[in-house]
């Protein structure tokens, strides 16, 4: 991803998935019907997540709820891309990451305005225990922590700044 055109790409690949899961998922399934991909493991349920991540603050009425999830997802938005931004090309599993991140990011701020909510539907469980439903822009932006996180922990100092930051040090 050595330029800003793949960055695009991606984060346009994600966007579009994501919103052509949500309705195709939306016009088959109704709100609440479960269907089973691996009965007992992972079913297609449709929910509406009115909260943030995996359901924060859905149970919660909170006034002007809608607008302020909104606001603060827009808000995080704007702050993943100056990051993004700013990062250096030589980054690429950060870059790529970031380019998961901003597409389900803008892929679920896209539903609140559109909807007042997000639609949500993988729904994966074992007997009692449920994680939250999510959706593709929720795998995209997990992926792309991920991804920051190996990045973070495999990073190694390009030769040249590492020559020069040993020559200062000399």
């Amino acid at each position: 991803m050595q330029n800003r055109w793949g960055f695009a790409i991606i984060i346009l690949s994600v966007l579009i998935l994501d919103q052509a899961s949500k309705i195709a998922v939306s016009a088959q399934v109704g709100l609440g019907e479960s269907v089973p991909v691996v009965p007992g493991l992972v079913h297609i349920t449709l929910v509406r997540n009115t909260g943030m991540a995996f359901g924060l603050f859905s149970a919660h009425s909170i006034p002007y709820k809608p607008l302020l999830v909104t606001v603060l997802s827009i808000a995080a938005l704007v702050a993943v891309a100056v990051y993004a931004l700013g990062t250096p090309s030589h980054n690429q599993l950060s870059r790529f990451g970031l380019a998961f991140i901003l597409g389900g990011a803008a892929g679920n701020i896209i539903d609140r305005i559109r909807l007042g909510y997000v639609t949500d539907f993988v729904d994966v469980f074992y007997r009692q225990a449920h994680w939250p439903a999510f959706n593709v822009a929720d795998a995209a932006i997990c992926a792309g922590v991920g991804l920051l996180l190996l990045d973070t922990l495999t990073h190694r100092e390009p030769k040249e700044a590492m020559s020069q930051a040993s020559a200062r040090e000399s």
